[in-house]
């Protein structure tokens, strides 16, 4: 009985032991979180500024002390490589699962977010959508599933609405838009928002027209526009797309009275801006960004710059959404996915350098988050509505 006995309270001791890890200053067990985003392929340049952000986050977080209601644990990145393709996002997940995430960041492109949260959701996976902006994402009822950003329906209305302002403050010199879009999810469902809502204010969609993924050559779409003649240029593409088309416009000289620009995917990019300073100059865009008035904006820009990288919005999107989930973690004062759940859907979390105010998500969208305007000037992007925001004067129509 006594060895029984002896045996017993061994075992104890070696289980209170594992229970309370801290004790003899053991390290907390580190804390797996999915970073999940298309590194290579035609949309690795975006991928790649997201990962950046993420793990820059990881390395702010674990410096300040890490998750401190779990004993001070750090956060470790699974690194992931959606290929910009969903369906190797959703291979990604079901890795990331088997290897124990808490949860999953990413994924940036909406197409890949789309598959990646369902996949995610089979196994009550937490995932935070960085960028991925469509409304679709956070309309399916996953419960799993939290988008920090704006998605392209607030882009669209605010995109429009301003618009008609600036248009109306300047006279109405613009009544007719083209808009040129890539053909996946995020663009072609921007195109269908903006074709919807612009007629109402009074303007009318001349042409639609849209282009594959990678596209090379925009010659016959900008002899295309020629042709049409339209005020106003809406493009709703990424990243190269979007400088190809802008440059074939300046080197046909086609320019109309606005480039006005919704989630455009060069138009608020420093890298845009000091490669093709001339194509750039004056672009509006109604985009993800930061808000200028925080100091913290100006740090981290300068600490991404000390990398030799461009402070792009996929850098700053998914910083905040790693900080929002680190936030969670620390609130639900666990690793189980159904408490970090918890913790997203009641989260407050306004620690942040977005011009939102605090989280509040409702069916897993974050009713304060918006886009600012913003246009290119002097080399240099600001800020031009809304006025809260605002650090220059609009500049519109570019060309009386």
């Amino acid at each position: 009985m006594s060895t029984r006995r002896h045996f017993m309270s061994r075992t104890a001791a070696a289980a209170s032991a594992m229970a309370f890890p801290l004790v003899g200053g053991a390290q907390p067990k580190a804390i797996k979180v999915g970073v999940l985003h298309p590194v290579t392929g035609a949309l690795a340049y975006s991928g790649q500024q997201c990962r950046e952000g993420a793990l820059m986050a990881i390395e702010d977080i674990n410096k300040a002390g890490g998750i401190k209601s779990l004993g001070g644990a750090k956060l470790e990145a699974l690194l992931g490589d959606a290929q910009s393709q969903p369906q190797a996002g959703v291979a990604e997940i079901e890795k990331m699962n088997e290897a124990g995430v808490s949860a999953v960041v990413g994924a940036f492109a909406s197409a890949i977010c789309l598959a990646t949260t369902q996949a995610a959701a089979k196994y009550n996976l937490p995932h935070v959508v960085d960028v991925g902006v469509a409304d679709q994402i956070v309309e399916r009822g996953l419960k799993n599933t939290f988008r920090f950003g704006p998605g392209y329906r607030k882009c669209a209305e605010t995109a429009v609405a301003n618009l008609h302002v600036l248009n109306t403050a300047a006279g109405k010199p613009a009544r007719t838009v083209m808009i040129i879009h890539e053909e996946s999810l995020f663009g072609s469902g921007t195109a269908n928002l903006l074709s919807r809502e612009l007629p109402g204010y009074g303007y009318e969609v001349r042409e639609v027209i849209k282009h594959a993924n990678p596209t090379r050559d925009f010659n016959n779409i900008v002899l295309r526009m020629k042709a049409v003649n339209p005020d106003i240029v809406i493009p709703a593409n990424y990243y190269n797309e979007y400088a190809l088309l802008v440059r074939t416009m300046q080197q046909q000289k086609v320019t109309p009275k606005a480039i006005y620009s919704v989630l455009g995917g060069a138009a608020s990019s420093y890298k845009f801006v000091k490669e093709f300073p001339d194509a750039a100059n004056g672009i509006i865009d109604c985009n993800h960004w930061f808000n200028p008035r925080d100091k913290r904006s100006a740090e981290l820009k300068k600490r991404v710059e000390a990398k030799g990288l461009f402070f792009s919005y996929e850098i700053f999107m998914t910083y905040t959404a790693m900080r929002l989930l680190a936030d969670a973690l620390e609130r639900a004062k666990s690793t189980d996915r159904a408490a970090i759940i918890d913790a997203l859907q009641s989260s407050t979390f306004a620690d942040h350098i977005m011009p939102y105010g605090a989280t509040k998500f409702v069916n897993g969208q974050n009713m304060g988050a918006q886009p600012l305007m913003t246009q290119v000037y002097k080399n240099d992007i600001k800020v031009i509505v809304p006025r809260d925001f605002r650090e220059i004067d609009p500049v519109f129509p570019l060309k009386a």
